[in-house]
């Protein structure tokens, strides 16, 4: 198989889909590989290791038109939907439940989309979203922090506090991969933490886990707005795999939290869960809604990219070479996972939570198609 890598266009993207230890495993499996020119150096990666690796460098049209599975880290963008071709498999976060333009535009090319963040293992465990979860829920709490100084518009709180003065109160919605390490961070820096889940299974494994020292809600509506009401600083950590996001921070909450308070939306990739929600990006990451600083930054390890791409690639290599060495159709025979992860094939929707986020789009198994 020909295996291409093109480098990230996204605003502040500087993650990249293959390193060159991946080029070399791909290339010691047979396959050739065909690199864009630039596309490691945001992770600090040069062109002459992809080439001592074994890859070609070439022209971002050229290395879309001349592979058969393209590996990327984010979604493509408008200007590289000419560029898709019919039985191309793009290997990448795809998030189409919350961007129904690229969602037409992969259907209409006849692309399969193989997507990140539903590929699922038997014990529900995600394994290709789990690294660039673990880091969007520490750095969130980082960003968070500095959002609360009154120079970025926050009402001027650390969250550590000093003696004699109160502690941060840190709320954190959802407490899976991303709000367990926001929580983590969270009270390595002396906050007080409060985790709201819907499984009262996981909230007690939270408890054992952190030792009694994380306040653990149900979640409801009122244990919602009770605790968002007394936060400095909320993290939104919601996720149900290839659906949109529910929106459990309501626009109601915004006047009656304390003004400089911070929201960050962690699940903006899948339409976020805040009422007030837009995506924004590093350059411009927040904006103040009715008082309170929203910062939605789509790509959020983008600002880590050499740990990100490092975390990432480790965890995308097994499944990328699986399809390589198979090709899709047979990958998915053999491997549940891959089969979950196909959101997109021969002009239909194999994603079932992606199928019911749309009320016109029809969900096929992806077994009756290959």
């Amino acid at each position: 198989m020909i295996v291409g890598c093109a480098k990230e266009i996204k605003n502040n993207e500087f993650r990249v889909g293959l390193t060159p230890d991946n080029v070399r495993s791909y290339v010691a499996a047979g396959h050739e590989v065909l690199v864009e020119h630039g596309a490691g150096e945001g992770s600090g990666f040069a062109d002459a290791e992809y080439v001592a690796a074994g890859a070609k460098m070439l022209d971002a049209a050229d290395v879309w038109a001349g592979c058969d599975m393209m590996v990327k880290v984010k979604e493509p963008l408008p200007e590289e939907y000419p560029l898709f071709h019919d039985g191309l498999v793009l290997f990448t976060y795809l998030h189409l439940a919350a961007d129904r333009e690229q969602m037409d535009a992969l259907l209409q090319a006849r692309v399969k989309g193989v997507a990140y963040e539903t590929i699922a293992e038997a014990d529900g465990s995600l394994p290709l979203l789990a690294p660039m979860s673990q880091i969007a829920g520490r750095l969130s709490l980082q960003e968070g922090a500095k959002y609360l100084e009154k120079t970025y518009g926050g009402e001027g709180v650390l969250l550590a506090g000093v003696p004699g003065t109160p502690r941060a109160n840190v709320v954190v919605i959802g407490g899976g991969t991303v709000g367990t390490n926001a929580a983590k961070i969270a009270t390595g820096m002396g906050a007080n933490v409060t985790v709201i889940d819907i499984s009262l299974k996981r909230l007690e494994q939270l408890d054992d886990q952190f030792g009694g020292r994380v306040q653990t809600l149900y979640s409801t509506p009122a244990n919602i707005e009770r605790a968002v009401l007394d936060a400095d600083l909320v993290i939104g950590a919601v996720l149900i795999p290839g659906a949109s996001t529910p929106k459990l921070f309501k626009r109601e909450y915004l006047g009656k939290m304390r003004p400089g308070a911070v929201f960050v939306d962690v699940a903006i990739d899948q339409g976020g869960c805040g009422e007030t929600s837009h995506v924004t990006t590093h350059d411009d990451p927040v904006y103040i809604e009715e008082g309170i600083v929203h910062y939605c930054v789509g790509n959020m390890p983008g600002a880590v990219s050499r740990t990100s791409t490092i975390a990432l690639t480790n965890a995308t290599l097994r499944y990328g070479l699986e399809i390589a060495n198979k090709g899709l159709e047979q990958a998915v025979k053999d491997n549940p996972a891959i089969a979950l992860g196909v959101n997109t094939y021969d002009g239909k929707v194999t994603c079932e939570n992606l199928a019911d986020s749309f009320d016109d789009v029809d969900y096929v198994d992806i077994q009756t198609l290959v």
